[in-house]
C-alpha cells in the first residue's frame, strides 16, 4: 500500500509532528509513504523514516496556490498512492480538486484529518468531504457532527493522537549531564515553584493568563515561576510584547524564563513542578499535555477539548474551570501546600503510538480492501 501524505510545511508543529509519527510507523509496517509540503527542518527526519518527501508549494494561502493544481494531479498520475491523506485545509483543497482531474479508476481514496477546530465555513469544509474522515477527539467529533452536518456518521473515526510510551513512562529521569547543564544556564529556577507552559507564544495558548496566575501564587507567599518552552511565531512577537508589558504591571516578569524552541522538552516536563495547559478556546487534542501525563508528571488544565479528555482521564483533580486563571491559581496553590497528585500510571490503548498506528492501517484498508 502506497500513502501520500500533504501538508503546507515541515517546520515544528503538532500537524508536522503527527505525520513524522505516522511516516515512521507506517513504514516500519512496509507502507509506501510519499510526503508532499513545502519543506522545512523536520524534511530529515521524515526520510529517515523511509519515506520520500516532494517539495511543493500546496500549502500558501494565495490564489496562486491553485496553480498547483495541474501540477498535483501530474504527481498523482505518476505516484499512483493507494490513500491521499490530507492533514490542512490549503493542501486538502489542491489535492481533492486535483484528483477530480483523474479519471475514477485512477483516483486514490481520501482520507482527511481535523487536527484543530477550524473557523466553521466553506472554506474549511473540504476537511469534511475526505472518504473518511479522522477526528482526533471525541470532541473533534461532536464539532463535525454539529458543524457539517453533509458528513455521514460513519466516514468519522475518531482515533486519538498518541504517545510513543517507550519514551515518554513515569520512571523516565532526564541525564546528570542534562540536568547540570539545565540547572547552570537557568539558575533562577533553584528553590522554585516552576510552572511550565509549552507551544508556540500565540494568544490561543493563554500566555495573558499567566500574570494573573503568578500574581495570585506570589501573593500567598508561593515562589511560582513560570517556564515558557516554544517559539514565537513569525509575525506574533506584539503578542509577546503584550505579555511581557502584561507581567511588568503586575511586576511579574522577573518570574518568567522564555526558553524558545527546545529539542529536549521531554527533560524540561520531566524538571518542572506541574505542567500547565491554558489554552482559551478548546483544542483538539493536547500533545504536550499527553506527554507529561505519561511521564508520570502532574498537569493542570482548563477543562475542555482534547486536553479535557485527557485529564479526565488520567488525572481528575488537574481539571479547573475553563478560563479561570483564578481558579487555576487557586488548585496550584493547593497542589503546592499539599502536594501534587500523581497521574494515572499507565497510557490506556487509545493513546499508545502501535495503536495510532493499528488504526490508521486498518482505516486505509477498509477503503482499499485487497491491496
Amino acid at each position: 500500500m502506497k500513502i501520500m501524505h500533504m501538508l503546507p510545511s515541515l517546520s515544528s508543529g503538532g500537524v508536522e509532528q503527527v505525520v513524522l509519527e505516522l511516516c515512521e510507523g507506517l513504514c516500519a509496517h512496509h507502507t509506501e509513504n510519499v510526503v508532499v509540503s513545502a519543506g522545512g527542518s523536520m524534511v530529515p527526519a521524515i526520510e529517515a523514516t523511509g519515506a520520500r518527501h516532494i517539495t511543493s508549494s500546496v500549502g500558501k494561502k494565495s490564489l496562486k496556490t491553485l496553480l498547483q493544481i495541474g501540477r498535483m494531479a501530474k504527481l498523482l498520475r505518476e505516484e499512483k498512492p493507494d490513500i491521499l491523506h490530507l492533514h490542512s485545509r490549503v493542501p486538502a483543497w489542491v489535492g481533492y480538486l486535483a484528483c477530480r482531474r483523474l479519471k475514477a479508476k485512477e483516483r486514490p481514496a481520501i482520507v482527511t484529518s481535523f487536527h484543530g477546530f477550524h473557523s466553521v465555513n466553506a472554506y474549511s469544509a473540504i476537511m469534511a468531504k475526505g472518504d473518511a474522515v479522522i477526528a482526533v477527539s471525541r470532541c473533534m467529533r461532536e464539532h463535525i457532527l454539529e458543524n457539517y452536518t453533509q458528513t455521514p456518521q460513519e466516514s468519522i473515526v475518531v482515533i486519538p493522537n498518541s504517545v510513543d510510551t517507550t519514551q515518554h513512562f513515569p520512571e523516565y529521569q532526564p541525564t546528570k549531564e542534562w540536568l547540570a547543564s539545565w540547572r547552570k544556564a537557568h539558575p533562577e529556577l533553584e528553590d522554585r515553584y516552576t510552572l511550565c507552559l509549552p507551544g508556540r507564544i500565540t494568544r490561543l495558548k493563554g500566555a495573558t493568563h499567566l500574570p494573573i496566575i503568578l500574581e495570585n501564587l506570589h501573593r500567598k507567599g508561593i515562589p511560582a515561576h513560570a517556564v515558557i518552552v516554544g517559539e514565537t511565531k513569525k509575525g506574533k512577537e506584539s503578542f509577546r510584547d503584550e505579555v511581557v508589558a502584561a507581567l511588568k504591571e503586575k511586576g511579574m516578569e522577573s518570574y518568567v524564563t522564555w526558553t524558545g524552541h527546545r529539542t529536549d522538552l521531554r527533560d524540561i516536563l520531566c524538571v518542572c513542578d506541574v505542567t500547565l495547559s491554558l489554552t482559551l478556546q478548546p483544542e483538539s487534542f493536547g500533545k504536550t499535555t499527553l506527554d507529561a501525563l505519561s511521564l508520570g508528571r502532574p498537569v493542570a488544565g482548563y477543562e475542555h477539548g482534547g486536553v479535557g479528555e485527557q485529564l479526565e482521564l488520567f488525572l481528575p483533580q488537574g481539571m479547573v474551570p475553563a478560563c479561570q486563571a483564578e481558579a487555576m491559581a487557586d488548585k496550584l496553590a493547593e497542589w503546592y501546600q499539599y502536594g501534587c497528585p500523581t497521574p494515572q500510571p499507565s497510557v490506556p490503548p487509545p493513546y499508545r503510538r502501535e495503536n495510532m498506528i493499528k488504526a490508521h492501517l486498518d482505516l486505509y484498508r477498509k477503503l482499499k480492501p485487497g491491496v
